[in-house]
């Protein structure tokens, strides 16, 4: 199979006032000394890296006593312009979604303040047929639902089972279209017959790959960026015509996130 990179539209955030401060995931441990500045010079290499494959990366102001702002794919879900906000389910990470919901209502973009819990493309994934939804620990039906209506896309609902897959990015990663990779475990029986079915094809990584944040990763169809510790998976993405980029969050993997969490993509109308 021949692939092809599409050059994507990229929103990011500098981690200026990252930290763990507070424990709302098992990755998060405040007692554990996190470096901000080793944090900021890691992102930088990853900014630098979407810029070089081509894409563009616009950059929200990070906001004092937000420091998992960095997190931008938290921040909203984008879909042919249409910007569905974030509502979060803990109160440490409320500010961030009207923060970020400004920043495209400045901009022009059509934009709806969520009444019920999502968390962005967290939870919510678009493949070329459908929006997976992942709930069970952040996100809800209710607001699957209401993505549904404002996106405009078939919404399929994904239970996440294991604490430590708390976003459905952290254990599922759309690679190409309706091509994607995930790690079965993280995932309820009900909910592996339904991406069985889905995705017959599928890439299915094991348990140590997606222990280090190896499905948290950015795609444009042919490069794949992702945790450079994620050996297994980038193997088999070779294996699959995919050129993989390993990259170093390790200071952000404190918190609970990696490459896709610090990724929101801007889709805008074809």
């Amino acid at each position: 199979m021949t692939r092809v990179a599409r050059p994507r539209r990229f929103l990011m955030c500098r981690p200026t006032h990252f930290d763990v401060s507070y424990a709302i995931n098992p990755w998060m441990d405040p007692a554990k000394p996190v470096d901000t500045g080793l944090a900021v010079a890691q992102w930088e290499r990853l900014y630098e890296l979407y810029l070089g494959l081509g894409h563009r990366v616009d950059l929200i102001d990070p906001v004092p006593g937000l420091p998992d702002m960095v997190y931008a794919a938290n921040g909203a879900t984008v879909v042919g312009g249409r910007v569905l906000g974030a509502r979060f389910r803990n109160a440490e990470r409320a500010a961030e979604g009207p923060a970020y919901l400004e920043w495209f209502r400045a901009r022009g973009f059509a934009v709806h303040d969520p009444l019920h819990v999502n968390e962005g493309e967290g939870d919510l994934l678009l493949t070329g047929r459908h929006l997976l939804a992942g709930r069970g620990f952040r996100s809800v039906s209710a607001g699957h639902a209401e993505a549904q209506e404002f996106l405009r896309r078939p919404v399929i609902g994904l239970d996440l089972v294991d604490p430590r897959f708390y976003h459905l990015d952290t254990a599922l990663s759309v690679l190409d279209t309706d091509e994607v990779m995930y790690y079965p475990g993280a995932f309820s029986e009900g909910s592996r017959e339904v991406l069985r079915r889905l995705f017959p094809d599928a890439l299915l990584v094991e348990e140590a790959d997606a222990e280090v944040f190896g499905l948290n990763a950015m795609s444009d169809g042919l490069h794949v960026v992702l945790p450079e510790a994620a050996t297994g998976v980038a193997a088999k993405l070779r294996a699959r015509g995919f050129r993989p980029v390993g990259v170093d969050l390790s200071e952000l993997f404190k918190g609970g996130g990696s490459v896709k969490c610090c990724t929101l993509e801007i889709r805008e109308p074809a």
